[in-house]
């Protein structure tokens, strides 16, 4: 090897570059104020799966209170009754139905073509709506009269003021309210997506299985 070439290889730029660090904090940053229908589905994973173990350890206290007959764990009736409105309230609510958003979220726009969903901020908005509706409705448990015991399909009375004074029934009522909302905002995005945000010859009946599953559901 020449000393000519020696020289050319020393001027010449490395070939493999790092990748630039993000400073502290800012990954943090960019998650929470993304628009990134990817990242807010992983949002709504992480988000979904929080609300799983919480409703799981529910799940584990009230079968075992129910290995043997009288009081074994909770202190009274009405906290094993809070326990078993929460846990159905998550694990269907706070679950199952946002891990569906979040599966539409990651999938859905990929597989037809779109860059995006058709609304970017209302998609972060839902999610917010959602995560804040779920904190609120399972914060009852903080307050004196503790959560929301009516069951989580909130049959009348047992949800009235009479049967249900607490402000625990407030909160989970409030809640599901705000996190049904983020739910129907969601929604809205994933039709106006479908319909409108198509690539050029995807018609309506060459999308996949999935998409028609977030267009009808």
């Amino acid at each position: 090897m020449t000393s000519a070439t020696l020289n050319r290889e020393a001027q010449s730029p490395a070939l493999t570059t790092s990748r630039p660090r993000l400073a502290k904090g800012q990954t943090f940053v960019k998650w929470v104020t993304t628009t990134d229908h990817k990242v807010i589905g992983n949002l709504y994973f992480i988000t979904s799966f929080m609300f799983f173990l919480l409703g799981g350890l529910m799940a584990l206290i009230i079968r075992a209170e129910l290995m043997a007959p009288g009081l074994q764990i909770v202190d009274n009736p009405e906290q094993y009754n809070q326990l078993f409105t929460m846990h159905g309230t998550i694990m269907l609510l706070l679950f199952a139905t946002p891990l569906f958003a979040g599966f539409a979220n990651a999938v859905m726009p990929l597989q037809i073509g779109a860059p995006d969903v058709a609304f970017p901020r209302l998609n972060m908005f839902a999610y917010w709506l959602y995560l804040f509706g779920g904190l609120i409705a399972s914060v009852g448990f903080l307050t004196p009269q503790g959560a929301a015991a009516f069951g989580w399909f909130a049959y009348a009375p047992l949800s009235d003021v009479s049967y249900s004074p607490g402000l625990g029934g407030d909160l989970w009522v409030f809640g599901l309210a705000m996190a049904g909302f983020g739910t129907i905002l969601g929604a809205v995005n994933f039709i106006t997506t479908i319909i409108c945000l198509r690539a050029p010859g995807m018609t309506m009946f060459r999308m996949p299985i999935f998409t028609w599953t977030v267009l009808i559901t």
